[in-house]
């Protein structure tokens, strides 16, 4: 629901297909009174805003412990990198991706070297980031740029009991990489 300017949501803890790009595109522009409330009715309406108004946009994302922060700043990312994306294919980029891939597989990276499993939730965040997202003048994604902060250092050699360390440790002694062990 909204709440003036913002949208809360609670966290369901469980899947709905209601973030699917079929569903993005229900939202791409839509007024909010248009709609039923959504963070891609909130992404549009900054993605429209930058267009119009040619002005930066910003967007808060905060909550609780296991809110949904992280959930939903996929989200946002995933929403602009399709609402952004280029219409024609390079057939050059099928090793590397799209640029819309790129800034969208970002995310598994950096969870896996920031986040944790704590006693209130699976994949929390033990860091801050700070993600802008650069577009060209007609609206194209051109890139983005992310910024690291407050990482939780001490969780590397010492963890409360019935959590864990971060996810790339475990990734690494899963025996995913022959020769590590």
């Amino acid at each position: 629901t909204y709440s003036g300017l913002f949208c809360v949501a609670i966290n369901p803890y469980k899947r709905f297909p209601v973030y699917t790009t079929r569903c993005a595109k229900l939202y791409r522009g839509k007024r909010r009174s248009e709609v039923p409330p959504h963070i891609f009715a909130i992404s549009d309406g900054a993605y429209v805003n930058m267009l119009t108004n040619h002005e930066n946009q910003s967007m808060l994302i905060t909550g609780e412990s296991g809110a949904g922060k992280t959930e939903n700043t996929k989200k946002v990312i995933a929403y602009f990198a399709t609402v952004g994306a280029s219409q024609k294919k390079d057939p050059t980029l099928e090793k590397k991706g799209s640029l819309e891939d790129q800034v969208v597989q970002t995310n598994p990276v950096l969870e896996a070297f920031g986040n944790a499993k704590t006693v209130r939730n699976d994949n929390s965040s033990r860091f801050g980031k700070f993600i802008r997202i650069h577009f060209g003048p007609s609206g194209k994604l051109a890139g983005a740029d992310i910024e690291t902060y407050l990482l939780e250092k001490a969780r590397v050699i010492s963890q409360q009991a019935l959590e864990r360390s971060y996810h790339i440790f475990y990734q690494m002694m899963s025996g995913s990489v022959n020769g590590l062990k």
